[in-house]
């Protein structure tokens, strides 16, 4: 049973990552610093990708940030990183999450997916944080999308899967 649900939950997380993916390579340089009804492009793939990165961490304790991202997602009084991140450093940033992805669902046994994982108010199984955290990917990129629509009136297709 575990391998089929690793399967599934690579299949639609790996989906995600792609949408996301899509999204930055379809937004114009005129829209990537534009802010928004919710914020800044940039920044909404930034917060993104860094929870991705962040939750696919076996703990919070052991989470090392990637090259210049920092950690100011976890400052609660809403600071911002001091830079505008570019998509070059972005995509990157995506193709490492996309690799911490595959590499956490490939090597999650029966001891880890039921493993306790606890974050300030957070507190659930590995396994459940796993699908928490696909949830708030796909949330933001929706986001994403109606930008790119209210934006450009156009927006990257769906992906079912990632077979």
């Amino acid at each position: 049973m575990l391998s089929e649900l690793k399967k599934s939950v690579s299949s639609q997380f790996l989906a995600s990552i792609k949408m996301l993916e899509n999204a930055i390579d379809m937004c114009p340089e005129n829209v990537w610093q534009n802010r928004n009804d919710f914020s800044d492009f940039w920044y909404i793939v930034y917060h993104s990708l860094f929870w991705v990165d962040f939750y696919l961490t076996e703990s919070p304790d052991k989470y090392l940030s990637f090259n210049e991202i920092g950690l100011t997602e976890l400052d609660y009084d809403g600071i911002l990183p001091n830079k505008v991140f570019g998509k070059h450093e972005l995509k990157s940033f995506l193709e490492h999450c996309r690799s911490k992805c595959k590499d956490t669902i490939k090597n999650l046994d029966e001891g880890k997916a039921s493993q306790i994982y606890k974050f300030g108010s957070l507190e659930m199984t590995y396994l459940e944080l796993l699908i928490y955290n696909l949830r708030h990917l796909q949330h933001h990129t929706g986001q994403l999308n109606l930008i790119l629509r209210q934006q450009i009136n156009s927006a990257p297709k769906w992906i079912k899967n990632t077979d």
